[in-house]
């Protein structure tokens, strides 16, 4: 068990790159809607009056990935880092926080490629396994697992002393 005296290794809150603002999203979809709109009188008068529902169902159908866009950006994970204790807490977009604990002297960092241009991040123990950061992008998920890495190196190493004053 972890105390609150005991020094912090890492403390490394990861979160999704954000979405564009609410404001620049609702811009867009009203450029969107106006350009449909125009097609679809265009359409209307043609005779062609069937499409303009689906003109508009396409403006709905971007607006509604914008919003789903912003809720997931609202995710995150945290990692403690302790020579005693690793603890990660995450907070997924919906739903309940999860928080699990491991060992820092036996857990593995396992950077997995995944495809081509992916990788996967996992926390190893004891039979048990943990992914983290699976919203970030590949190459940063990678500088995290070095980082962690170097962590966990520390904190199983004898010679490990506590910085002071926080440095």
């Amino acid at each position: 068990m972890s105390t609150v005296s005991e020094p912090v290794l890492l403390d490394a809150t990861l979160r999704p790159s954000p979405p564009l603002s609410a404001r620049t999203l609702a811009i867009i979809v009203a450029i969107v809607a106006g350009i449909n709109f125009a097609f679809a009188l265009y359409f209307v008068f043609q005779g062609a009056w069937p499409i303009a529902p689906f003109m508009g169902l396409d403006v709905a159908l971007l607006a509604w990935a914008f919003r789903e866009s912003r809720i997931a950006a609202q995710a995150h994970e945290r990692i403690v880092l302790r020579a005693s204790e690793l603890r990660i807490e995450q907070h997924p977009a919906k739903g309940a926080a999860t928080e699990a604990a491991f060992n820092p002297y036996w857990v593995r960092v396992d950077l997995v490629p995944w495809t081509e241009f992916s990788n996967r991040l996992y926390l190893r123990s004891h039979g048990r396994e943990l992914q983290v950061g699976s919203f970030l992008p590949p190459q940063t998920r990678e500088h995290f697992a070095e980082s962690l890495k170097l962590a966990l190196s520390a904190a199983k190493s004898p010679d490990f002393k506590p910085a002071r004053n926080g440095s």
